[in-house]
């Protein structure tokens, strides 16, 4: 058994203190050819992780684009993974998904190696910390709705659309302070385009198979990322020939700022690349769309969650909604490294050079961890705390996400803000929604069909309750 912070009990025994000597060389896996392997891994990666998990165990290597990947499923070995110093692991750029590096940039805190990483995160971590969480939770509910009030009453239409044209309004006050004027407005169209041009899934399939260097290469690509680069250095510009104020000050100033104070104004090329990682915040408007299709195939639960959010109570039912949706659809199935030297992970010894692969995707859906594993059961999360080595949407160690506490605020005020003021109902039948894959993650195959209908006005004493716990939040959230 596992506790919950992933720490193993009983019969599945310790990675570090096992009597038998590691075999040297990779686990077993899949006996097909690298290229049958690479197709499928590009079509149905969900699928095959499951059928090699249930034949191999809890770790099994696949070979990708010419390339060996060990996934693992225990969290032992998660936790061997994720406490292994950060010098002795590369971060393993874009190997699972070839838009990453293409994408964002070699400088971008995902992809950065020590001891640039750290570096970089402590520039970056000031962001999302204290009295900034409130000033977002602000943003959020306006931008969530301002969206809300132009959504078609009465007619289906794709909710991860709405979800990504909050995100984009969201991260775009965040990062700028404001989201107004021309040059921002002009960006926000070319972000819009670059998310249409990435969503793509046969061209997402493509590249699975292909990889980056197909990306590079793409005039496409090229056409849609080149006016984003552009922008975003022509407001980096004018805000640096500029002493005035750019409105509310947002992550940008505080890079800039944070920047010298370690030593050095951050390059632009810097720059370009951390503020494509923030602005490309796709993964949380799909989560979003996967908690409105999950709720909406349960109506006790989502009556639940509305309750909790019109009356008078804490968030810890919302909440639990925002952990549940992440374990059961997490934005990234996997977590990449690279050895730089020899790692005993699952009873072998792997090389230097060897991917390891955390697979958050499956030790999500561990039945010895979670009963009832493919089940949306938030209730799970009111009787225990999320594992450190068995809840992973946002990775862990010193690389976890610096934005998780971003993603997991906006998600419960999105969710309150829609059912504070719509009621929704799923526009197509019943049953179960495929993934499929979006620019960096799995989207529902629907786009989250739904139809909207005008809440009746708040009596005097639900508005009342709602002000005052809106009020008592904002102090949570400090």
């Amino acid at each position: 058994m596992v506790d919950p912070d992933g720490h193993h009990r009983g019969s599945w025994g310790s990675a570090d203190s096992s009597p038998v000597s590691p075999r040297a060389g990779l686990p077993p896996g899949p006996r097909r050819p690298g290229m049958l392997q690479t197709i499928e891994w590009a079509l149905r990666p969900l699928a095959l992780m499951e059928s090699c998990r249930e034949r191999h165990g809890d770790v099994f290597t696949l070979r990708v684009r010419g390339r060996p990947w060990v996934l693992l499923c225990d969290p032992e070995d998660v936790r061997r993974v994720f406490s292994t110093g950060a010098q002795a692991l590369r971060a393993g750029a874009g190997e699972a998904n070839p838009l990453l590096g293409p994408l964002l940039g070699p400088r971008s805190l995902i992809l950065l190696d020590e001891p640039d990483h750290m570096t970089h995160r402590k520039i970056m971590l000031p962001a999302f910390n204290g009295e900034r969480m409130r000033e977002y939770g602000e943003i959020m509910d306006e931008a969530a709705r301002r969206e809300i009030a132009d959504w078609p009453i009465g007619e289906p239409f794709a909710l991860w659309p709405r979800m990504q044209a909050i995100g984009l309004e969201v991260v775009m006050r965040a990062v700028f302070g404001s989201s107004e004027g021309g040059h921002l407005r002009q960006l926000r169209v070319h972000l819009g385009r670059l998310t249409d041009w990435l969503n793509d899934s046969r061209r997402l399939a493509l590249l699975s198979m292909l990889g980056s260097r197909r990306l590079t290469r793409d005039a496409g690509f090229r056409e849609v990322i080149e006016p984003v680069e552009a922008a975003l250095l022509a407001e980096v510009r004018r805000r640096r020939s500029s002493d005035g104020p750019h409105g509310q000050e947002g992550i940008l100033a505080m890079l800039e700022r944070a920047g010298e104070e370690h030593g050095s104004r951050l390059s632009e090329a810097q720059l370009r690349d951390e503020l494509i990682t923030l602005l490309s915040d796709g993964p949380t408007a799909t989560s979003l769309t996967w908690a409105f299709e999950r709720l909406l195939r349960d109506p006790d639960k989502l009556a639940r969650l509305r309750r909790e959010i019109l009356a008078d109570e804490t968030d810890l039912y919302t909440d639990a909604v925002v952990k549940e949706t992440l374990r059961l659809c997490p934005a990234v199935p996997l977590v990449m490294r690279e050895l730089v030297e020899p790692l005993r992970l699952g009873g072998h010894l792997l090389p230097a050079g060897t991917i390891v692969a955390p697979c958050v995707y499956l030790i999500h859906r561990r039945a010895d961890v979670y009963p009832q594993p493919a089940s949306f059961l938030p209730e799970r999360f009111l009787e225990r705390r999320p594992g450190t080595y068995t809840w992973l949407p946002f990775g862990g160690g010193v690389r976890r996400c610096v934005a998780a506490g971003f993603a997991q605020l906006e998600m419960r005020r999105v969710l309150r803000a829609v059912l504070s003021e719509v009621e929704l109902s799923a526009a197509t039948a019943p049953g179960v929604t495929r993934a499929r894959r979006s620019s960096v993650s799995f989207a529902p195959s629907t786009q989250g069909l739904v139809i909207a209908t005008r809440r009746r006005s708040l009596s005097s004493t639900e508005s009342r309750r709602a002000r005052r716990r809106q009020t008592a939040t904002a102090h949570a959230e400090r």
